[in-house]
């Protein structure tokens, strides 16, 4: 089908905590490439995003701080923005779901649904929170996973082996949010009938979406072949949008409804009378970018919300990638093993491009990959400073020096110079290939291609040593050089876009960057990149310069006119030193040395709640027949030879007396001496290493296996316990 425009969303992170390498890597990085390609080649394209801001995580942040669930989300939406701005992912709109516009369409989508009769409705025991007073999510149940044990598995998932779970299948159930053991009461959901779905679901993904990432259709045939079920659309909480019909109350649309509906929310607000062409028009390609733990809500929930609707176009592709992982570990925002975007703008600042540039080169499409902080270095170091900017800056230099910061004519040409233009232009048609099909790595590998091709050029042709011999032949070379970087600042737009803007400023051009939304309607050239302009701010004004670069110049090789003059040399890319890799590197071993000491003292608190079995039960006139008593340590000594016996002399209040007690372990004889104890004074005596022991230590032995002393503080000795 032909479409007329381009519909580009990505899943709306969740406004509970800032976005990290995982979240750039799966999905926004992959779109901001696509949507920059998208606008260069002159397409009219639309680009949605906004905060996630209702579920149970958000109220649970808003309890555990002491403030409102709108402090919440006030705070992370703008720190997310704020981030995405920062690395030069500038959306149309970036909006959120608390917003009066998403309030009130989000109602209208499940009223029509409602009234149509679209949902079923069902009575059911679910887990409840009594200290809590709240219903629980699935994710909010912890519990024993049935299949390996772990005794942190979630309600929906167990994170150790993978395995998929309900509430009912967890050994001993708790709640996350009081630790409390919840109880089964009944509640009434409206749910959508996903069953009801399943055939027209199995044609349109399986049938007519083969084209789909392999992960992405496999995942759908899957769910498929498992046999949908109906999936509640409604929840008992309240924080979030409340379901606006009659015996709705107390409840909010369930967070998986509420959220998908943003992406039409943001439209809507964004561009109020015209949005329906986005959303209504089946001339409008609609693309998804999302990471692959959404799959099943952006191509089977929502897809069959806006089917049951029949008002809304559908997806054209969902284009998602696996999970990256740091360091060779799993990412965790809730044990802080991440590295947030936030953050990494503060700490490498003018490093917007680095970031970009290795999370494509090393991006997670096919399998889950690995960020390390020493990969990225060598990444920055030997391809964007030792490559792309080192040609560059060479090429830009030697023109200042040799032809008074002007392009020179081609007054000399070689062959040479035509064959490595002419290498230019398969690049340019395998970056269309990769980057219209979502293959972001091999597409960014065409593009450095294309700085290799001008690297190894101006190695090989040596300007600086022939300028001495025949400056004709010299300016032939950088005349080359400086056409292949005006390629560059085209081709390298999508990936490191303030990289390509210093380029444009040191070529002193432009570039079209396509119709920005943001401006209002209009036509798609009349809006250009230009001076300041690399944070992907479309400034809609034609630069000073003639010349603006587009898609289709890229391999030409004549973009820059003899004469034209040329702006100030600038690096393109900074060396990574070592000390900042060292510093990320120490953050995270001390992130692991905290996390291993936090789960050695869970596992010690645990296992002092281990409590061991009762012993058999025994007559009183046995228990009456023990002499327990108080006692007082007056002297006491390592055995000799031994780690774990103390020599002690002991007052019973009846005599004085030695006993050989285990308990070196855990206390020394300086800990000893002046201690109040309880012993069994009437236990027969016995030898022990040598050394007469009369009577027995009582202590309490702990889940871990360790003793403690059972002392009364203030009984006289010789006092009988019992």
């Amino acid at each position: 089908m032909k479409f007329t425009r381009t519909l580009v969303t990505c899943a709306l992170p969740y406004a509970n905590g800032p976005v990290h390498i995982g979240h750039l890597a799966g999905v926004y990085v992959p779109a901001d490439i696509y949507v920059r390609y998208l606008r260069l080649r002159g397409e009219d394209v639309l680009y949605i995003c906004g905060s996630d801001e209702h579920g149970v995580p958000i109220t649970i942040k808003a309890k555990q701080r002491g403030c409102t669930p709108q402090d919440v989300v006030d705070e992370y939406n703008k720190i997310i923005k704020e981030s995405f701005s920062g690395l030069g992912i500038n959306f149309d709109i970036y909006s959120r779901t608390t917003s009066k516009v998403h309030s009130e369409l989000a109602s209208e989508f499940f009223r029509k649904l409602y009234d149509e009769g679209k949902f079923v409705t069902k009575e059911s025991e679910q887990y409840y929170d009594e200290e809590a007073k709240t219903f629980l999510a699935d994710r909010y149940i912890i519990g024993t996973c049935p299949k390996c044990g772990n005794p942190e598995a979630y309600g929906d998932q167990c994170e150790k082996c993978g395995s998929t779970l309900s509430p009912e299948e967890l050994i001993d159930p708790r709640s996350a949010l009081s630790g409390s053991a919840p109880v089964k009461k009944k509640t009434k959901h409206w749910y959508l009938p996903l069953n009801e779905y399943e055939p027209w679901l199995r044609e349109w993904i399986l049938e007519q979406h083969k084209e789909w990432k392999t992960n992405v259709y496999g995942q759908c045939k899957s769910w498929l072949d498992g046999g949908l079920q109906p999936r509640a659309v409604s929840r008992d909480l309240d924080w979030g949008i409340p379901l606006p019909i009659e015996g709705g109350e107390g409840k909010v649309l369930y967070v998986w409804f509420d959220a998908p509906i943003g992406y039409i929310s943001n439209t809507k607000e964004l561009l109020p009378e015209s949005w329906e062409k986005w959303w209504k028009d089946s001339s409008t390609r609609l693309v998804h970018f999302i990471g692959k733990d959404n799959i099943v809500f952006h191509c089977i929930v929502f897809p069959s919300m806006c089917k049951g609707h029949g008002e809304y176009i559908l997806p054209d592709n969902v284009p998602s990638n696996e999970f990256l992982n740091l360091e060779g570990r799993k990412l965790s925002t809730s044990k802080n093993w991440a590295v947030w975007l936030h953050e990494y703008l503060r700490d490498f600042p003018g490093q917007e491009d680095a970031l970009r540039y290795v999370l494509c080169a090393n991006a997670p499409e096919t399998k889950d990959n690995d960020f390390t902080w020493k990969d990225f270095q060598a990444r920055c170091n030997s391809e964007l400073v030792a490559v792309f900017g080192n040609f560059v800056n060479r090429a830009v230099v030697l023109a200042g020096k040799y032809f008074g910061g002007k392009v020179p004519g081609n007054l000399k040409p070689a062959p040479v110079d035509a064959e490595a233009i002419a290498e230019i232009g398969p690049c340019r048609e395998a970056l269309e290939k990769y980057l219209s099909t979502f293959h972001f790595r091999e597409a960014l590998k065409e593009a450095m291609n294309i700085a290799r091709i001008g690297n190894k050029y101006i190695s090989d042709a040596e300007p600086w040593k022939v300028f001495k011999t025949d400056p004709e032949r010299t300016a032939s070379i950088l005349y080359t050089c400086l056409q292949i970087s005006a390629s560059l600042a085209v081709a390298f737009e999508p990936f490191t876009p303030f990289a390509a803007e210093k380029l444009r400023r040191m070529l002193r051009v432009g570039i079209d960057a396509g119709f920005d939304h943001r401006l209002g309607e209009g036509s798609p050239t009349e809006n250009f990149y230009s001076e300041g302009d690399g944070r992907a701010l479309h400034t809609g004004i034609k630069p000073a310069e003639d010349i603006v670069l587009r898609w289709d110049m890229i391999g030409s090789g004549d973009i820059l006119p003899e004469g034209h003059e040329l702006g100030e040399a600038e690096l393109l890319f900074r060396k990574i030193e070592d000390s900042e890799i060292d510093a990320q590197v120490a953050r995270l071993e001390a992130t692991a040395a905290a996390q291993a000491a936090a789960a050695e003292e869970k596992a010690r608190e645990e296992a002092l709640k281990k409590v061991e079995p009762a012993k058999e039960e025994v007559s009183f006139d046995d228990f009456s027949r023990m002499d327990i008593r108080s006692a007082t340590v007056l002297e006491a000594e390592r055995v000799p030879k031994t780690d774990k016996l103390l020599k002690l002399r002991i007052s019973t209040g009846l005599d004085e007396r030695t006993i050989v007690s285990g308990i070196a372990e855990y206390y020394s004889p300086e800990d000893m001496v002046g201690k109040k104890i309880c012993i069994l004074a009437n236990l027969a005596p016995r030898t022990i290493r040598g050394i007469e022991s009369r009577g027995m230590i009582l202590m309490a032995k702990q889940g871990d296996g360790s003793l403690k002393l059972v002392a009364p503080s203030d009984a006289a000795d010789g006092s009988t316990i019992g």
